[in-house]
């Protein structure tokens, strides 16, 4: 059976999000580079401790989730306070 441990950071309450289009199209940059760098971190630590279980693993994603996450509001960046980036269908469609 497999579990699948995500943490969600919305971006606005007042900016919904489909639940069809990928959080890249719309999530300030600073967001998508804090979710990869959690991500990283927990591929990192997963091969340094040889981590041989997926809730091993996904315990140590949340973990890390939640420091980077800490890490931006100490530096006055509040998630889910962001505006939401420019749509990039909508720059796609001003290109073409």
């Amino acid at each position: 059976m497999s579990t699948r441990i995500e943490l969600v950071w919305p971006i606005a309450s007042s900016a919904p999000m489909p639940d069809s289009r990928p959080l890249a199209d719309i999530a300030p940059t600073v967001i998508l580079k804090a979710k990869d760098f959690a991500a990283e971190i927990t591929v990192f630590i997963a091969r340094q401790h040889q981590m041989g279980s997926e809730l091993a693993v996904s315990r140590e994603h949340v973990t890390n989730n939640a420091v980077v996450r800490k890490t931006l509001l100490e530096r006055g960046i509040r998630p889910e306070s962001l505006p939401p980036a420019e749509d990039v269908k909508k720059v796609e469609r001003r290109l073409l």
